[in-house]
């Protein structure tokens, strides 16, 4: 099955992983391992541990993986890393956002072009899914997941129909709440290239997943996790992911952060990280061509110090 998955930017993350043949590295968003298998391929005598918060991804690592004996499988988030992984590693991959699989199968919820049930979540032992998101939560909540994480300008009329819908009976399918979202936008709205219920999707499956807080506890704990020399190589694919990479990258990298007023430092920061990539690795043709879904895909690339 792996075949038939493309993963994103595959031979720019590996390159810029840097892989030593005996280091220890993580692929902190398994998904279907396409990734991971080309990481795996280039250990002698090193390890890759796998994580993913779905566990239909850590089975299907467990049953399409049975080849290499360097592998190791975590159900988990990559928040959690410190937690999961003992040891600090030599590499650090991320492919944030929804995976390929999530999106084809409609019973998951994620896509706007298949019916399904309202669901999104990753890890589907949690009990926060879509629907109560859609439901239950308040028109103010409503309007600011959708405004703020599916960058959705017309997000108070969205909030609105759905709650206008929600009052008279129960939104429950995913093709449903396109209607609901489609009804709301005005004519221009509905003529843009991308489908008019991607945004307001997005920030549904954001906040059902808690995507942001995830990255950010990440980053936070990053500079720890890692050896000196090793590198985090992630793959984001909306603004708000990327520019949270990007400040943390930054912040990390950057020493004292004393006023420039004080003549001497006092904070005693140090940097902890080197920022390889100063802008963005993006696809190239070749990749848009074979696979549409990287289109908005990017790559930032940090070292530890």
């Amino acid at each position: 099955m792996y075949e038939l998955h493309f993963p994103v930017m595959l031979s720019e993350c590996i390159e810029m992983l840097n892989i030593k043949p005996d280091g220890v590295y993580i692929d902190g968003t398994f998904g279907r391992g396409g990734h991971s298998r080309e990481i795996a391929k280039r250990l002698r005598g090193g390890k890759l541990i796998c994580i993913d918060r779905d566990n239909s991804a850590i089975e299907y690592g467990k049953e399409n993986f049975s080849e290499f004996d360097n592998v190791e499988f975590i159900k988990g988030d990559f928040c959690n890393i410190p937690e999961l992984v003992s040891e600090k590693v030599d590499g650090i991959l991320l492919d944030l956002g929804v995976s390929s699989p999530q999106l084809d199968e409609a019973e998951r919820g994620f896509s706007y072009m298949a019916d399904g049930a309202l669901d999104m979540r990753m890890d589907r032992m949690q009990k926060l899914s879509a629907y109560e998101v859609v439901n239950e939560w308040s028109f103010e909540e409503l309007r600011r997941i959708i405004s703020e994480y599916g960058e959705e300008r017309y997000a108070s009329k969205v909030a609105s129909a759905i709650v206008r819908s929600r009052d008279k009976k129960e939104i429950s399918g995913t093709l449903e709440l396109v209607e609901i979202i489609k009804a709301a936008l005005p004519g221009a709205a509905l003529r843009e290239k991308q489908h008019p219920a991607k945004r307001t999707f997005q920030g549904i499956r954001i906040a059902v997943n808690d995507e942001l807080g995830e990255i950010e506890r990440f980053l936070a704990t990053l500079p720890d996790v890692l050896k000196s020399k090793g590198r985090a190589v992630i793959i984001t694919f909306h603004s708000l992911e990327d520019r949270l990479v990007k400040h943390a990258f930054r912040i990390a990298e950057k020493p004292c952060t004393c006023p420039p007023s004080l003549p001497v430092c006092v904070c005693g920061k140090k940097p902890t990280l080197k920022v390889i990539t100063n802008k963005p690795v993006l696809p190239g043709k070749d990749e848009l061509d074979k696979n549409p879904r990287s289109r908005s895909a990017k790559v930032r690339v940090a070292e530890k110090i």
